[in-house]
């Protein structure tokens, strides 16, 4: 089984779209502004009663969009499994694959639900998981990506794959029933409530005000720590104008202008065109400028986790491009 390729603490989830991150609540804007649209699930019993297979239990199977992906997908993945099928009209594994899926959810009695997203209609999420073929197959888990595989393996295989992560996951999610049978529920820390409302309501200031009392009073606090870099590129690129990429690419030697336009690439989910074009930079320029360029380069990689693909590929060009 392949894994994902990064993932993010749940106070990371106040960032900007960031795919390499994989910040799964990047679209959360775009959710919360149409949470009263999220369509019903899918998958009506089939035609023909009792012959066909079990229709899913309520909720067991939702179409997810990019304005429902934040409630079905992230929120759901607190208290529940939520496997994600990424898939396509076009894709005939796909259409082996989620019919297998879709029943196995509705056999489960709500031990866990699926995700169904159409990568041609929603493809900022299918960029957020960094996805190169379909079908995908996403395991959620505490906001967090917990497992992944491509292609459409024999039910056998996916039986034992998600009872495997339910195990796992028994003592972990408070959705998932304990030895006595009742869920557990995890209390919310409220200190990392008040920074991720400040967020929402657009107040830069205050959420990072609220991370760095949080890092105050527990300077090893890694969520802390990375909300507040998130919080703080958030905060930088919601100012950058989007002609700043045309001005860069007019002008190589403004570095104010490359700088921007990196952030811009970046808030966009062109991880490659961000990285590649601060190292370009890099290759460009000397003193000063050369390390203020390698500064703000680290800076971003700091968003992603530290054993990124592409992270990993651009500290090798980087090194490369310094010595």
């Amino acid at each position: 089984m392949t894994h994902p390729r990064g993932s993010a603490a749940k106070s990371a989830a106040l960032s900007a779209a960031l795919s390499g991150a994989v910040d799964l609540s990047a679209l959360k804007a775009r959710a919360d502004a149409a949470r009263q649209q999220r369509p019903a699930p899918s998958s009506p019993p089939p035609a023909g009663g009792g012959d066909g297979p079990p229709a899913p239990a309520a909720g067991a199977v939702l179409e997810v969009s990019e304005a429902t992906f934040q409630a079905d997908v992230v929120e759901r993945s607190l208290k529940q499994l939520v496997v994600v099928d990424l898939w396509a009209e076009w894709c005939g594994p796909c259409k082996q694959l989620s019919p297998v899926l879709e029943r196995l959810a509705a056999e489960s009695g709500g031990a866990w639900a699926l995700a169904k997203v159409d990568v041609d209609a929603n493809p900022r999420i299918a960029q957020l998981f960094g996805v190169q073929s379909i079908p995908t197959i996403v395991a959620i888990a505490g906001g967090q990506p917990v497992d992944a595989f491509s292609g459409a393996l024999p039910e056998p295989q996916i039986r034992e794959w998600i009872k495997s992560l339910l195990d796992a996951l028994k003592d972990k999610l408070p959705g998932i029933p304990d030895a006595g049978g009742e869920p557990v529920e995890e209390p919310e820390d409220t200190r990392f409530t008040e920074a991720e409302d400040a967020f929402e309501r657009g107040d830069f200031a205050a959420a990072k005000a609220a991370y760095q009392r949080i890092l105050d009073a527990e300077p090893a606090n890694e969520q802390a720590k990375a909300a507040l870099v998130q919080v703080t590129f958030a905060e930088r690129s919601a100012q950058v104008d989007p002609s700043s990429v045309a001005r860069a690419d007019a002008d190589p030697k403004d570095i104010d202008a490359q700088l921007a336009a990196a952030d811009f690439e970046l808030s966009q989910m062109q991880v490659d065109e961000a990285f590649n074009r601060l190292i370009d930079a890099v290759r460009r320029t000397a003193g000063d400028d050369r390390n203020r360029v390698r500064e703000h380069l680290v800076g971003l990689f700091e968003l992603f986790d530290a054993s990124d693909e592409r992270v990993l590929k651009a500290r090798r060009n980087l090194a490369s491009a310094l010595f």
